[in-house]
C-alpha cells in the first residue's frame, strides 16, 4: 500500500485558510501548489471544480478530501488544510468541514491513489485523530501526529 507521508510534505502544511467557499479554497491550493511545487494554479483549480461537480468529497466530521488528477504533476502531491472559520461543503451530516486533505495524482492515476485516498479516509474516521490534529498548532506537529497515526 502506498505510504501516505511519502507523499505529504511538511510545507504543504496550510493552516488558518480563509475560504467562503469550494472555489476559493481550490483557488487557495492552486496558488500554494505554483509557489511550492510549480504547479500552474489554475490546471490544480479547474481538476479539484471538475471533480467536485461530480459529486461532493466530503466525508462528514469536517472532514472533506477533494481529489483530482492534474496532469503537470510528476508525483502524487497530499496537502493538508486547517480552515479557520470552518466552511460549508454539501457534508453527509451538515456540519461545516474544518479538515481538507487534497489528494493531486498524475494523469493517469493509478491503484495507488484508491490506496490513499483509503488511508485518509480512514485515518480522518478516528476521532482521535481529528482530536490530535486540532491540538497541534504547527505544521511540524501535524506531520508527525500523521506519522504518528500511519505507522
Amino acid at each position: 500500500m502506498a505510504r501516505l507521508l511519502d507523499h505529504f510534505d511538511e510545507c504543504d502544511i496550510l493552516l488558518d485558510v480563509q475560504a467562503r467557499d469550494k472555489r476559493q479554497l481550490f483557488e487557495a491550493i492552486g496558488a500554494h501548489m505554483e509557489r511550492a511545487h510549480g504547479i500552474p494554479p489554475d490546471s490544480v483549480t479547474t481538476a479539484l471544480q471538475r471533480r467536485e461537480a461530480a459529486g461532493t468529497t466530503a466525508l462528514g466530521h469536517g472532514v472533506a478530501l477533494p481529489h483530482a488528477r492534474v496532469k503537470e504533476l510528476e508525483r502524487v502531491r497530499v496537502v493538508y488544510v486547517r480552515m479557520s472559520p470552518p466552511m460549508p461543503f454539501d457534508t453527509p451530516d451538515g456540519q461545516a468541514v474544518s479538515d481538507v486533505v487534497c489528494l493531486m495524482v498524475p494523469a493517469p492515476a493509478t491503484q495507488e491513489h484508491l490506496d490513499m485516498l483509503a488511508q485518509v479516509a480512514a485515518l480522518f474516521s478516528e476521532e482521535g485523530f481529528r482530536a490530535a490534529l486540532h491540538r497541534r498548532p504547527d505544521a511540524a506537529q501535524i506531520r508527525e501526529t500523521f506519522a504518528h497515526w500511519t505507522r
